[in-house]
């Protein structure tokens, strides 16, 4: 693998160092039986060098499959265009068997399938419906905003900051009546479910664009990641503005951190890092939408120092050591203080985190006051809440560095109130009701709070249920 499993050799199989396919059928057979859904990520945008796809199309121009990935006359050394990857460079390689470039927006061993292709449609179509008959719950589709690309092959303009701005080689319109088929094919099977990687610079109307009715569920909103300082206002804005844009169009869907990104502890480092995770985990499970957890984030798992010549990550080998690349975020889960943390009996593929004895799960376990403690009892919370799961938001005005919103349906309300600072401060909430604690970091449940002069305590995440 160049990526992780990115670059994909074969739709329909799984890659022998994880297994096989009975492996994975025992594996879903299992996870039914405990009522656990399992999603597939799947990559459509481009497959790997070594698929018998790309053998076939670059073998000649007159293959069947030669117009199967994107292909542009040129000369070596001479570009079709000033696209770049993503991993860095030229988003073109020469090929000598054709004579021609051929795209590739992330690694070169990642080359673009041609969707302008009916045949690429078709055999596309044909996997996702593979899967869906052997009974998958769904698919996170990877980059599916970069399906197709400008048919002109216009290069992208450089703004003012002397960056390439991504303007024809993503978003194309194309891609929404893909989508639009992709849902169609999906919903002829009950229960499923799709979830779009739409890494835009749209940003909340890119996530709202491809999830409109009849395409896909939902978008990961991942504007949280993008937040460089811990304050109350930033996460305001980003809640306030997918509400004011979402509105009854489409369903939100936050997250705090994946595998593309530092992880949200190291993020947000301090003494108090802990406490901040709690707080932020508190928010991301009482808002309106579906939330999703990155592994390690409900133990609060610190990005990795990954020594250069153990980087596998080819954004971190192409780019270091302006970007180390991705691979801090993606050690192994640490859930003892074994040699390798639990995850494995060999040398798994990443180094683990060295900090593995102060942070596992089987150590938080016994800590009734942990992170793992804290995300369980939410989790618990929002399940047996209908106002959690299915209530409407609004943001509440409140002290500056308190981020405040009331959750309600069927008469029902709830108050959400998050205090960004290290230090008690008045919540500055315009409510003048009593509250009863449902869920907090500082006090315990059933305690009774006046709205009108609450205090918060310092990083105190407070869910309270209005009389």
């Amino acid at each position: 693998m160049v990526d992780f499993g990115y670059d994909v050799s074969d739709y329909r199989d799984v890659d022998p160092i994880f297994g096989t396919m009975a492996d994975f059928d025992l594996l879903l057979e299992k996870a039914h039986e405990r009522g656990i859904k399992v999603i597939l990520d799947q990559v459509y945008n481009h497959t790997s060098d070594r698929h018998p796809w790309f053998l076939e199309s670059k073998s000649s121009k007159t293959n069947p499959k030669a117009d199967w990935y994107i292909w542009v006359d040129g000369e070596p050394g001479k570009p079709p265009n000033n696209w770049q990857s993503f991993f860095g460079g030229s988003a073109w390689q020469w090929c000598e068997e054709r004579e021609q470039y051929y795209l590739h927006l992330f690694a070169k061993e990642q080359p673009d399938l041609n969707w302008r292709s009916p045949q690429v449609k078709e055999a596309v179509l044909d996997t996702i419906d593979f899967w869906l008959k052997k009974g998958v719950d769904g698919f996170r589709f990877d980059v599916v905003n970069m399906f197709y690309k400008d048919a002109k092959f216009r290069g992208n303009p450089i703004g003012e900051d002397g960056w390439q701005h991504n303007v024809f080689n993503i978003d194309r319109p194309e891609t929404l009546l893909v989508v639009e088929e992709i849902q169609e094919l999906v919903e002829r099977y009950p229960d499923r479910v799709t979830i779009g990687e739409v890494a835009s610079p749209q940003g909340f109307y890119a996530y709202l664009e491809y999830t409109k009715p009849g395409r896909l569920n939902l978008a990961f909103n991942f504007e949280f990641m993008n937040i460089p300082k811990f304050e109350a206002s930033l996460f305001r804005g980003i809640v306030g503005d997918t509400e004011r844009i979402f509105r009854d169009l489409s369903w939100p869907c936050y997250v705090l951190g994946n595998h593309d990104t530092k992880r949200v502890r190291s993020r947000y480092d301090g003494k108090d890092s802990i406490e901040r995770c709690k707080l932020l985990a508190t928010m991301l499970l009482t808002l309106r939408g579906t939330a999703f957890i990155y592994y390690g984030e409900e133990i609060g798992m610190e990005e990795a120092a990954i020594p250069y010549e153990e980087i596998q990550d080819p954004e971190g080998k192409n780019l270091w050591p302006e970007k180390p690349g991705r691979d801090g975020c993606r050690t192994p889960m640490q859930w003892d203080a074994s040699q390798y943390a639990g995850f494995s009996t060999v040398k798994p593929w990443l180094p683990v985190n060295e900090n593995k004895e102060k942070i596992n799960v089987a150590r938080q376990k016994q800590d009734q006051n942990s992170l793992l403690n804290h995300y369980k009892s939410l989790i618990e919370l929002r399940k047996g809440s209908s106002v959690l799961k299915w209530g409407r938001l609004q943001v509440l005005e409140s002290s500056r560095e308190v981020f405040a919103y009331l959750r309600f349906e069927s008469g029902k309300r709830l108050v959400v109130a998050l205090n960004f600072l290290d230090e008690e401060i008045s919540a500055g909430l315009k409510l003048t009701e009593k509250a009863w604690v449902l869920h907090s970091n500082r006090r315990n449940p059933g305690e009774v709070c006046s709205l009108q002069d609450l205090k918060l305590y310092p990083y105190e995440a407070l869910v309270l249920e209005l009389s």
